[in-house]
C-alpha cells in the first residue's frame, strides 16, 4: 500500500471449470461464476481491516485462502511447499490414477451438488416451519372471513347507488311527480297547461300547413317526434315513481351489507374486486403451504437416496485411490533413488475421514466433501542400512526439509 493511499485492493478473475473443487466450494459460500470465470477480490483498508469477495458475495477471508491454494501458484524459493497440504496430495494422486477416478469423481460431484440443493431446501422448509404454519393459519382466517360474507364482483359499487336511491326516496319520489305533471297535466287541476298539449298544439298548426313548404313539414316531423319523446318519458316518470322503494327496512339491510363489505375492504383491497382478487392469490398460495409436509416428504426421500447414492460413489473413490496409491507411491520411491535418497520410502495413507455431524454409513460418521470423503496423505519412511533402520513413516509435512 502506498503512503498516505486509503485502502490496497487486490483483484483477480479466473477461469475454473464449473465442477473443479474450488468452484463448488465457492458455489457453496454463495458465489457465483461469471462465464465460467471466477471473480476474486481483497481489500486492506489503511486501518488494517480486511475485506473479501467472491464471486460477487461478501466472504470470510479464511475462504479466500483456502480457495487460492487450489487456484493460484505462487513461485519462490519454496515451490513444493504446497505439496505438504493433504488437499493437494489428494489431487497429486487423483492426476495420476487418471480416469479410474476422474469418471466416478465426475458422478460424485453432480450427485454432492444436488444432495446440498436438497439439504437447503429441506432445512428453508424445516426452519421456518413456525412461519410458514402462522402465515398459513392468517390466510385460512382471511379467506373464511370473505367466505363468510359471499361478496360478489362489484356488489358494493350497486349497494351505494342503491343507498344513494333509498336515501332519497321522498325526493326523488317529489321531483318524479312535479316533472309528470308538467309533461302530461294534473288530473286535479284542469286548467293547468302540460308539455304534452303544448306540443301537441304545435304539431297541428305545423301539420295542416306542411304541404306548402317542405320545410316547414320537416319541422313538422320533427316536433311530432319530440311529442313522442314527452310521452315516453312521461311514462317512464309514472313507473319510477311506481317502483321507487322507501321502505326504511330494506335501506337498512343495504347499509347493515355495505359495512360488511366495508370490513373486508379494510383488510384485503382498496374494493370488493381486490378483496376477491386476494382471496385468490391467498388460496393458492395456502395450497402451497399446505404442501410443505408432501415437499417435506419428497425431499426426505430424495436426500436419503442421494446420500445412499453418495456413499457409493464415494466408496468408488476410495477404492480407486487406494488401488492407485500403491503404484503411485512406488514410483515416487523409484525417483527418490535417483535423487540420492535410495533408502526413502513413500507410502500414501488414503481413509475416509470421520466427522460428527456426517452422514452415517456402516456404523460411521463420514465426513463427505466436495472431492469425497478422503483424506490422502503422504508418508516417508526409511529402510536399512540407514540410521533407525525400519522406522515407521511419517507425515510428509513432518520429515521434509524447507527445500
Amino acid at each position: 500500500m502506498r503512503i498516505g493511499a486509503k485502502a490496497a485492493v487486490v483483484e483477480g478473475r479466473i477461469t475454473v471449470p464449473a465442477d473443479a473443487p474450488a468452484a463448488v466450494r465457492a458455489q457453496e459460500a454463495g458465489a457465483e461464476l461469471d462465464d465460467g470465470a471466477l471473480l476474486v477480490s481483497r481489500t486492506i483498508s489503511a486501518e488494517g481491516r480486511s475485506r473479501a469477495h467472491v464471486g460477487g458475495r461478501s466472504v470470510p477471508v479464511g475462504l479466500l485462502a483456502e480457495l487460492a491454494d487450489d487456484l493460484v501458484a505462487v513461485h519462490g524459493q519454496t515451490d513444493q511447499q504446497g505439496l505438504l497440504r493433504p488437499a493437494r496430495q489428494r489431487q497429486a494422486l487423483d492426476r495420476y490414477a487418471g480416469d479410474a477416478v476422474a469418471v466416478p469423481h465426475t458422478k460424485y460431484t453432480a450427485a454432492y451438488r444436488r444432495l446440498r440443493s436438497v439439504v437447503a431446501e429441506l432445512d428453508e422448509l424445516t426452519t421456518r416451519a413456525r412461519e410458514r404454519a402462522q402465515e398459513a393459519d392468517l390466510l385460512r382466517f382471511g379467506l373464511d372471513e370473505i367466505a363468510a360474507v359471499e361478496p360478489r364482483a362489484d356488489e358494493d359499487v350497486e349497494l351505494a347507488a342503491e343507498a344513494e336511491r333509498l336515501g332519497h326516496a321522498e325526493a326523488l319520489a317529489s321531483a318524479a311527480a312535479v316533472a309528470h305533471a308538467a309533461l302530461v297535466g294534473n288530473p286535479e287541476d284542469p286548467e293547468s297547461v302540460d308539455a304534452t298539449t303544448l306540443v301537441a298544439g304545435a304539431h297541428r298548426a305545423l301539420d295542416a300547413v306542411r304541404a306548402h313548404d317542405p320545410a316547414l313539414a320537416a319541422l313538422a316531423e320533427r316536433i311530432g317526434e319530440i311529442g313522442i319523446l314527452l310521452g315516453d318519458v312521461a311514462g317512464e316518470l309514472a313507473g319510477y315513481a311506481d317502483d321507487l322503494d322507501a321502505d326504511p327496512l330494506r335501506l337498512s339491510a343495504v347499509e347493515e351489507r355495505r359495512a360488511a363489505l366495508t370490513q373486508l375492504t379494510r383488510k384485503y383491497g382498496e374494493d370488493i374486486r381486490a378483496v376477491l382478487a386476494w382471496a385468490q392469490d391467498g388460496s393458492a398460495r395456502l395450497t402451497e403451504l399446505e404442501g410443505d409436509d408432501d415437499r417435506i416428504g419428497e425431499l426426505t426421500a430424495e436426500r436419503d437416496a442421494l446420500r445412499e447414492e453418495l456413499a457409493g460413489l464415494a466408496q468408488a473413490l476410495t477404492d480407486a485411490r487406494t488401488e492407485a496409491a500403491k503404484r503411485f507411491a512406488d514410483a515416487v520411491t523409484e525417483e527418490l533413488a535417483s535423487l540420492a535418497m535410495p533408502h526413502a520410502r513413500v507410502t500414501i495413507d488414503v481413509r475416509q475421514a470421520e466427522d460428527p455431524e456426517g452422514i452415517e454409513v456402516g456404523g460411521r460418521l463420514v465426513a463427505y466433501g466436495a472431492s469425497g470423503a478422503d483424506e490422502v496423505e503422504l508418508l516417508l519412511g526409511a529402510a536399512a542400512p540407514v540410521p533407525s533402520p525400519g522406522r515407521s513413516p511419517r507425515a510428509l509435512r513432518a520429515v521434509s526439509s524447507r527445500g
